[in-house]
């Protein structure tokens, strides 16, 4: 099968820049940071929800929780886990998504899974879907069998990336292979490619710095 082509990038671009790139591309879904979040402060995509889905975009919400390593907090456990997947669920509702939509963990790190990040991932998917929505992971396609392993429910949107290094991509209409090319035969999305620079001539912003990704449907968050 293909899929449905999507891109993902922490800062909101602008209503003109949505607009201009569901006009002029293959792009259909993105993702949609919910903040304040233990890993993710900036909170321009608050808000917007409801004029991008009038506009025809898909979107799948994103948790940046605790993580191994890197920057951002620093503290899996289970209670934190419980307490995230609540702060979670509260964005959720404040945004208006409906009942039974899929929200994504972001784990940022590889493997190995260590048993806090364990417990921590299986407590937030229970607190998330004690309040009603659909619990998803965020990950590396090397952790997505162990991932997967903690809630088998969960959905998984798994990165597995040619390089990490800025690269461009030239054109408007993105490659859409099947998500299971990632490497794990169940991933809903995988994200194919980081630091992608885009040249977009015309658009609101004509630069624009994104990570590609490919869905196995136009809207990866919907119930």
């Amino acid at each position: 099968m293909t899929g449905f082509a999507g891109f993902d990038t922490d800062i909101y671009p602008g209503d003109d820049q949505m607009a201009w790139l569901k006009a002029n591309t293959n792009l259909v879904w993105s993702g949609y940071y919910l903040a304040p979040a233990p890993s993710h402060r900036d909170t321009s995509w608050m808000g917007t929800r409801a004029a991008l889905v009038a506009g025809g975009w898909g979107i799948a919400p994103v948790y940046l929780g605790q993580q191994i390593t890197g920057p951002g907090s620093l503290n899996p456990s289970l209670e934190q886990g419980g307490t995230d997947g609540g702060n979670a669920a509260d964005l959720m509702d404040g945004e208006g998504f409906p009942a039974g939509s899929c929200v994504y963990l972001d784990l940022e790190n590889g493997p190995p899974m260590t048993p806090p990040l364990n417990d921590y991932v299986g407590a937030w998917c229970d607190a998330v879907g004690a309040r009603g929505y659909h619990p998803g992971i965020y990950c590396s396609h090397s952790l997505a069998d162990a991932v997967s392993a903690l809630r088998p429910n969960s959905r998984i949107w798994a990165f597995r990336v040619p390089t990490i290094a800025p690269n461009p991509v030239a054109g408007t209409n993105f490659p859409t292979p099947d998500p299971a090319g990632c490497g794990y035969a169940e991933a809903v999305a995988w994200q194919r490619g980081q630091n992608c620079q885009l040249d977009l001539p015309g658009a609101p912003t004509e630069a624009m710095t994104v990570d590609l990704d490919v869905a196995s449907t136009a809207d990866p968050g919907a119930p």
